[in-house]
């Protein structure tokens, strides 16, 4: 009775509350009492024994550093998430959530430790924003609306040469004329051909050039290098026609407007006169190699060159990164260490371990301040800062944490390098080999005294270097892979063994001479280093071209967005965590990439058009056809690694109507004229093959497609009338102002190319799909493909249809 009672008299409120006579209902009392039980006690037996140890793993990532390690994603998430987007986030929205969050975050304190994580993460992912934000506040660049000829005056601010003696020059703009330009670009690069010398950083020069915006997507998803010029600063590339003069023969280089830039300009100057004394010593291509390596001026390199190093996966040499700091940074921390040990007094009285780390920091320091700043170089240096300052402090030198601390530095200087290759690749690489150098170290090592016999220990020294060059170069092989699929659409088969043939060369040779050489320079006692780089080199260069000729490069082609999201969570998970829970990341990447194989692969467009109507190219199995004999290969080459196309079908040239006098790509044609040009149109589309361009030089190309539908480009507007009459789709690079014909065939032109982009079609049952680069033109670096010179303001809607004068 006594239960009874307790039973009557205990309060029911909610879903089970008690009746009049107060008792809970029978039907609700057991319910009550099962959602009372934890979870973890009504799971199974294996299920509570796996969340158990799952929450311990969790436990030891959280007191291993977890939050810290994953910080930089969270950081680089929301910076990609605001440059993705379609438009700007409402920065005051922005700081509001910023600043709930950080009053959230000490008000629920430490106990509820994963909503507290989660809330930080928001943080961090919310700070990425604003900190994207930022950044193109503070880059402000303008991008030049429209390709424009005009006289351009400017100072120059760096300079480059390539293997053709020509010079590849950064000018700060100072004046244009005929056209003057409304909006001009504050910085743009030039390519000057036919100087007897190079001009010298701060000169005023001048020369009529042709201008062009930095170029879009090749194809829809592509990279858009308008992204990467507006946070460079760069508004425009061109090149001069001629050789440009300077101002004023007679004057000197100007000075530079502020301390910075002077001092910026100084590093540029010292860059350029070492790569200029390497290239003295080691002409040709081993010394434009050695350059590169010093400077990360790489133009110099042949393009025969640059492609062997490329084939055959040894082009991360060429560039400034973690292979060429960490090397820099050894030897002079090995050989400095080495000479202080020679002096007992030094050695005794102070720590020469720590000296010798602050040395190699000093030394690390200047190859980075002439290197050029590029990512790769900004990112090993960072990470090799951190090393070195963790050996004052008696920290371990190669850690997890060193990675995290520089990714967060270089995110928050520039988080645009986020969505770059170069960014990506880096810290992919590093991860990974952080990553198993630590499984690596916390292996169960069985002792074996037969290894250590004095005269086996040479053996197992030499062996265990070239296992350590092995799985180094397969691991940073690996790891990169899947974002060299991504940016470049294609992997090497034959790297691994290139870099263990060239790792040793570059390691016991190359490296070793430069710093040497470096350190000679000052003293004009170089020459005989340099030349020991230089044989160096040409092993490198010798097996570079031996493994290119074997091939192996495999075509993947564009991959689904989604796929390259999950497969990068799942490489993170794998890498940044130190429990079994890494499982995790490899069970992802594995059911993504089963996925991905089992699932049918999207269409192929059946026709792309280049952003400014000058390329068409119809699409096969494995061939294109385009409507040039040479293509030009900044898109062709990004047209067939996206689309995996090695064959190449060049149009057949007519003999057609003459182009109209003055060549004038607005003249109109006479009725004659016209009819015989639409004639000669119908005629090429019956006869010619289908898939197959026929053209008429500097007039019209024609082509009937598989499914009947006839496509036409002409490059003179005189044509449009018969294009119109004779094509389904029509395609010219001219401006005008209407987008439609009157025989309502599909009409693509200069300007709405210009605005959407670059254009996929494919022909479904439904009826043509069409695929552009850009559907808005809200973000900074897109607005100036709706600037109107005429009017001077930002035009938003598409422009109007054909009128009945237009044709």
């Amino acid at each position: 009775m006594q239960g009874l009672r307790t039973v009557e008299l205990r309060p029911e409120t909610g879903a089970g509350a008690a009746d009049a006579s107060g008792f809970a209902p029978s039907a609700v009392r057991p319910a009550r009492t099962q959602s009372a039980t934890p979870l973890r006690h009504r799971l199974p037996g294996a299920a509570r024994r796996a969340l158990r140890a799952g929450l311990r793993m969790l436990g030891e990532e959280a007191d291993h550093g977890g939050l810290l390690l994953f910080s930089p994603v969270f950081l680089g998430s929301g910076a990609a998430f605001w440059f993705l987007a379609a438009s700007d986030f409402p920065i005051v929205t922005s700081l509001i959530c910023l600043s709930v969050l950080m009053v959230a975050i000490p008000v629920i304190g430490s106990g509820r430790t994963v909503l507290r994580a989660t809330l930080l993460a928001l943080a961090l992912v919310v700070c990425g924003m604003l900190s994207a934000q930022f950044e193109t506040w503070r880059a402000s660049t303008v991008i030049l609306d429209s390709a424009v000829t005009t006289t351009i005056t400017g100072r120059v601010e760096r300079r480059e040469g390539d293997d053709r003696g020509r010079w590849r020059y950064i000018l700060a703009v100072t004046a244009t004329e005929a056209p003057t330009l409304k909006r001009p670009p504050e910085r743009v690069t030039a390519i000057a051909r036919g100087a007897d010398a190079s001009f010298e950083i701060g000169d005023i020069i001048t020369g009529r050039a042709r201008l062009t915006p930095p170029a879009g997507p090749a194809l829809p998803e592509l990279n858009d290098f308008s992204f990467g010029a507006y946070f460079d600063g760069i508004g425009a590339n061109g090149y001069f026609y001629g050789a440009p003069d300077k101002v004023d023969v007679q004057a000197g280089p100007q000075a530079a407007a502020s301390t910075s830039e002077a001092l910026l300009e100084w590093l540029y100057r010292l860059r350029s006169g070492i790569g200029d004394r390497i290239r003295s010593v080691l002409p040709g291509d081993t010394g434009a190699f050695a350059a590169a390596l010093v400077t990360d001026e790489r133009r110099a390199i042949s393009n025969e060159t640059t492609e062997a190093l490329r084939q055959s996966g040894l082009a991360h040499i060429i560039a400034i990164s973690g292979l060429n700091m960490a090397l820099s940074a050894g030897i002079f921390f090995v050989g400095f260490r080495m000479l202080l040990s020679l002096f007992p007094g030094i050695a005794q009285a102070y720590p020469t371990k720590k000296i010798a780390a602050g040395g190699a920091l000093l030394a690390v320091t200047a190859y980075f301040l002439i290197s050029g700043f590029a990512v790769s170089a900004e990112r090993a240096f960072i990470m090799m800062a951190v090393m070195l300052i963790a050996v004052f402090f008696d920290r371990p030198s190669i850690s997890l944490r060193n990675v995290a601390l520089s990714a967060l530095v270089i995110i928050a200087i520039s988080p645009s390098e986020v969505l770059g290759p170069s960014f990506q690749m880096s810290f992919a690489a590093t991860l990974a080999l952080v990553s198993g150098y630590q499984l690596w170290k916390d292996r169960r090592v069985r002792e074996n005294a037969f290894l250590k016999l004095p005269i086996v220990r040479p053996f197992v020294a030499v062996g265990g270097f070239f296992a350590g060059v092995f799985l180094t170069s397969l691991i940073g092989g690996f790891s990169t892979a899947l974002f060299s699929i991504e940016h470049f659409h294609r992997l090497t088969a034959y790297g691994l063994p290139a870099n263990l043939a060239t790792i040793p060369i570059i390691s016991f040779i190359v490296m070793p001479a430069g710093l040497l050489a470096m350190l000679l320079m000052p003293f004009g006692l170089d020459a005989l280093p340099w030349k020991v780089v230089g044989f160096g080199l040409d092993l490198v260069i010798a097996v570079a071209k031996t493994v290119s000729g074997w091939g192996g490069g495999i075509g993947i082609g564009r991959l689904p967005g989604w796929y390259f999201a999950v497969a990068v969570a799942g490489f993170l998970l794998m890498t940044l965590l130190r429990t079994r829970l890494r499982r995790i990341g490899t069970a992802v990447m594995t059911a993504s990439t089963l996925v991905l194989l089992v699932l049918p692969s999207a269409h192929s467009p059946d026709l792309v058009i280049s952003e400014d109507g000058g390329l068409v190219g119809i699409v096969e199995a494995a061939a294109m056809a385009s409507t040039r004999e040479r293509p030009p290969n900044f898109i062709f080459d990004q047209w067939q690694r996206a689309l995996v196309l090695p064959t190449h079908h060049s149009p057949k040239m007519l003999d057609g109507p003459a182009i109209p006098e003055a060549d004038d790509r607005r003249l109109q044609l006479s009725p004659d004229q016209r009819e015989e040009a639409r004639s000669a149109m119908q005629a090429a589309a019956a006869n010619g093959e289908a898939n197959r361009f026929s053209c008429v030089k500097k007039a019209w190309c024609i082509s009937r497609l598989a499914n009947g539908k006839v496509v036409t480009v002409i490059d003179n507007a005189a044509y449009l009338g018969p294009a119109c009459d004779v094509g389904n789709i029509v395609v010219t690079p001219v401006r005008l102002r209407f987008d439609r014909c009157r025989s309502r065939a599909t009409l693509f032109t200069g300007e709405t190319l210009r605005r959407t982009g670059s254009v996929e079609l494919r022909f479904t049952d439904d009826g043509p799909q069409t695929v552009t680069a850009f559907s808005t033109l809200s973000r900074p670096w897109m607005r100036h493909r709706a600037y109107d010179w005429r009017s001077g303001s930002f035009a938003e809607s598409s422009p109007p249809g054909v009128n009945d004068s237009g044709e």
